[in-house]
């Protein structure tokens, strides 16, 4: 039976390496419609976790993971030699930034170098890891085609970009339509077949590389509006003006705007990391990105901002931000979620906290920080345990936060989400 037979029938045997945000709920969807999934990762606690049941995604119900565990034959290992008995692979682990703001494709080039070892006829590789716009021909093309193998005819490679939004209680990996660029239009093909099976909308390329600056336009488009809305907030500041109402005005008018809102900076896993791909990708052409550079100075600039204002409010109400008593509430990077990474929260908190002052953080899907330096314990809330702060920061808006006892009881309160959506005193806009 044929690659494609084996796919169209629900046969074949689907590979996903990285069982993240990003790559569990994607296993789960291939074995919701059928196809038997082995998952991959090097964690032993999430290979454990998966084969026992349990789920550590938010967007994955641990009642969802067990009952294809146990019917569908979904699995997790850490032993990649499963790979040779799989028709296809999925790659989904991450790209961060490196110190010095390059790309990190390590996590992209260790999978790719597993895949290789394995690699064997009428295999299908779909790379989904953001990354600029040549990786999946520059980098994983040549390292499998050492093998002897030719891509089109012996294997298949593509790259379809991840549109996860966690968090999102509308948009999921089945609905939310995907983008297939093949290296060969064969390649292409094929991967737009297996996609058609778990995905409601698969919209095919022309290429790997179109379907990857897809994925840079996409989350380059937001950072750049966000940096832009960012900066009226500044402007707004200096006028003397509440962004919030402005925004709100302007949203009004039914064509040619769109509203973006300001924050105390970029966070997670996407926008403010895959810009920079594609930054650092057009200066080894000698071009210089510069919207996206100067988005990323805005953005990268807000919490400095955020922690401006905090002491200025404190000095107004005659207290010193060294020894003063603040609480922050929201450490991840966007609501509902428990993912820090790039959070804002953390440099303000730093910032707090190099300046003398007694930091405390609440956020119900963040028990524990454990990040460089700030190793903390969310604190049990209780609304008038806010009096004993001299000021209450809001960095990430929960729908859990309590905001009619955040408003009654904290004697100050600097609100960067515009979540109390009200005007006092005691309240401090960003």
């Amino acid at each position: 039976m044929s690659l494609e037979e084996r796919i169209r029938r629900r046969k074949a045997e689907v590979g996903v390496i990285g069982l993240g945000y990003v790559g569990l709920p994607l296993a789960v969807e291939f074995a919701r419609c059928g196809f038997s999934v082995v998952g991959f990762d090097v964690s032993r606690e999430k290979v454990q976790a998966i084969n026992a049941g349990t789920s550590y995604i938010p967007d994955v119900a641990s009642e969802t993971v067990q009952e294809h565990v146990k019917c569908t034959g979904l699995r997790a290992t850490e032993d990649f030699a499963a790979l040779r008995n799989l028709d296809a692979v999925t790659i989904c682990v991450p790209t961060p930034l490196r110190q010095t703001k390059d790309p990190d494709i390590s996590h992209i080039v260790a999978a790719a170098r597993e895949v290789k070892k394995h690699l064997h006829r009428d295999f299908l590789i779909v790379l989904q890891s953001t990354t600029y716009p040549g990786t999946t021909e520059e980098v994983l093309l040549p390292e499998f085609e050492e093998t002897g193998f030719r891509v089109g005819t012996d294997f298949y490679l593509a790259f379809s970009p991840e549109r996860i939004d966690p968090g999102n209680r509308v948009y999921n990996t089945r609905n939310t339509p995907k983008i297939i660029g093949g290296v060969t239009p064969a390649c292409g093909r094929l991967a737009t077949l297996l996609y058609q099976q778990a995905v409601d909308t698969v919209i095919p390329v022309s290429s790997a590389r179109c379907a990857e600056m897809v994925k840079q336009l996409e989350n380059t488009f937001r950072a750049v509006n966000i940096g832009l809305v960012n900066e009226i907030a500044i402007m707004c500041h200096k006028l003397g003006l509440d962004v919030w109402e402005v925004i709100g005005a302007a949203a009004t008018k039914p064509f040619g705007f769109m509203p973006f809102f300001p924050g105390p900076g970029l966070g997670g896993h996407c926008i403010p990391v895959d810009p920079r791909y594609l930054a650092w990708k057009l200066k080894a052409l000698n071009y210089n990105a510069r919207f996206i550079e100067l988005a990323s100075e805005v953005n990268t600039a807000m919490p400095e901002f955020v922690f401006t204002k905090i002491c200025k409010a404190l000095n107004q109400a005659k207290k010193p931000v060294n020894g003063s008593r603040i609480l922050v509430l929201g450490v991840a990077y966007k609501k509902d979620v428990g993912d820090v990474r790039e959070s804002p929260s953390l440099d303000i908190m730093r910032l707090l906290q190099a300046d003398g002052a007694q930091v405390d953080y609440y956020d119900p899907h963040v028990p524990t920080l454990e990040v460089d330096e700030l190793h903390m314990r969310s604190i049990q809330y209780e609304a008038e345990r806010l009096r004993e702060y001299d000021c209450v920061v809001i960095v990430t808006d929960h729908s859990a936060f309590d905001y009619d006892g955040i408003a009654q009881n904290a004697p100050l309160i600097f609100d960067s989400r515009n979540a109390l959506k009200r005007n006092a005193p005691n309240i401090i806009k960003l």
